[in-house]
């Protein structure tokens, strides 16, 4: 009988058990979130001022996920050139992934996803901000694993506050990555956040 798991429940261990996912114990797998940042102009930086500042305003009440997605993700998706060819953005999109005795099948949406005809580029999980960023990750790895192409998948979950890129690949066996979280309330980490996005977009227009 085929198990039906939806996204949103997926465990990590689940993905390892039925998936055979592993994580990279190489600490230079996920280059990309650490090496060649690219630099951010005043214009950048005052932006990303006003989304800290509008966040700590609105976070005096509860903030959901839409406004996660309005307030924070979104303008930083704008700022990092997602919004601007060669790239494309779908909403909800619908994937499905079933293991490879066709025992278990994993059905979601993904929030926000980046793309580059034909190529994946960002796989974009958004949660209320009182949420952990820990059940976002096995979800988003699930809709990366779902993406049939050799090429490296990179993930971005938040909850607004915090912030964590993700890198899978699926050559022979599937492994992934993960930066470090990165905090809205921390130093400069949203400019690092943006640096990334950038550094990805930049990967992706020069590596098609």
């Amino acid at each position: 009988m085929v198990q039906v798991t939806q996204g949103k429940d997926v465990t990590l261990n689940q993905l390892i058990e039925e998936f055979a996912l592993q994580r990279a114990d190489d600490p230079n797998f996920f280059y990309e979130w650490q090496e060649d940042l690219l630099e951010l102009n005043n214009s950048e930086q005052q932006n990303l001022e006003q989304i800290k500042n509008e966040y700590r305003h609105l976070s005096r009440y509860p903030i959901l996920e839409p406004v996660v997605k309005m307030v924070v993700l979104s303008p930083l998706l704008r700022l990092a050139g997602f919004y601007q060819p060669p790239f494309y953005i779908a909403s909800e999109q619908e994937v499905r992934i079933s293991s490879e005795d066709e025992g278990t099948v994993i059905r979601g949406r993904i929030d926000i996803l980046v793309f580059h005809p034909p190529f994946w580029v960002l796989v974009v999980e958004a949660k209320r901000a009182e949420y952990s960023l820990v059940p976002a990750i096995p979800q988003a790895l699930a809709y990366m694993l779902s993406n049939s192409l050799d090429k490296p998948a990179f993930g971005f979950v938040t909850n607004g506050q915090e912030f964590q890129f993700i890198k899978l690949t699926k050559q022979d066996i599937p492994k992934y990555g993960l930066s470090y979280i990165l905090s809205l309330e921390r130093d400069d980490d949203i400019y690092t956040v943006l640096k990334i996005l950038k550094r990805l977009a930049h990967l992706a227009k020069n590596n098609t």
